[in-house]
């Protein structure tokens, strides 16, 4: 069946902190009216999500069955594999800047420009690999400003355990992990070979400890949008319905 569909707009934006112009894909819902309050979903691997993803063509079939809750999708591309390391990575030389760039500049940009409602527990992270990563560490760093957290297979490393155990805020944050049975053994934008596996099984122990809202899955499959693209359904219906 055909849904209503939603637009795509595509936004270019000067960041301060990374001292570039960074592309934004905005989908706005079939219906979409500045009378009516949204929930924000912002994507890292933002093309990614929308092509292979295909994030938007699920959105207007849940907004039209009344399954989720009026939701703005943005889409923010990396512009080559290397610029992703730079930005994504824990060890990336941007990595900080783009955490700064998503709570103090994209935020309050998209707050101005949409109906919004304003508040952390309406505004989710989403990414897939380090994609993951980085919006899992953005919500450790700024929980008042982000909620919710949707990782697919987010690499592991011993900077990523070490920020979420130490973590102490108050809000409470949500959480949907899911990693594949297979990704022992990834092989990463550098050349080198990575077990995701294990460090994800970690991962979610120290997230089992906290007083989150968290699931998580293994999935069988290994590190791929042939897993992480019907994996979104449920991903979306469990975060916005």
């Amino acid at each position: 069946m055909e849904y209503p569909k939603g637009t795509i707009h595509e936004l270019t934006f000067f960041s301060q902190e990374l001292n570039e112009e960074m592309q934004l894909l905005i989908y706005l819902p079939a219906n979409f009216s500045p009378l009516y309050k949204y929930s924000l979903l912002i994507a890292q691997d933002g093309r990614d999500y929308f092509q292979l993803g295909r994030i938007g063509r699920l959105a207007d079939e849940f907004l039209y069955k009344k399954e989720i809750e009026n939701l703005i999708i943005v889409g923010i591309p990396y512009k080559t594999v290397k610029d992703r390391r730079r930005k994504y990575h824990p060890n990336g030389d941007q990595n900080q800047q783009y955490i700064r760039f998503l709570a103090h500049e994209l935020v309050p940009f998209l707050d101005q420009k949409y109906p919004t409602y304003q508040m952390g527990i309406t505004r989710a992270l989403i990414g897939d690999s380090l994609a993951a990563t980085v919006s899992l560490m953005t919500a450790i760093q700024y929980p008042h400003t982000f909620g919710k957290v949707i990782m697919q297979s987010p690499y592991v490393d011993s900077q990523v355990l070490n920020l979420v155990s130490s973590y102490s805020d108050t809000p409470i944050l949500e959480f949907y992990h899911v990693i594949g049975q297979q990704e022992t053994e990834v092989k990463m934008t550098d050349g080198k070979i990575s077990d995701f596996l294990n460090p994800n099984r970690e991962l979610s122990k120290i997230l089992s400890s906290k007083p989150f809202t968290y699931f998580y899955e293994e999935f069988n499959g290994n590190h791929t949008w042939t897993y992480w693209q019907p994996d979104l359904r449920r991903a979306l219906k469990q975060m916005f319905s």
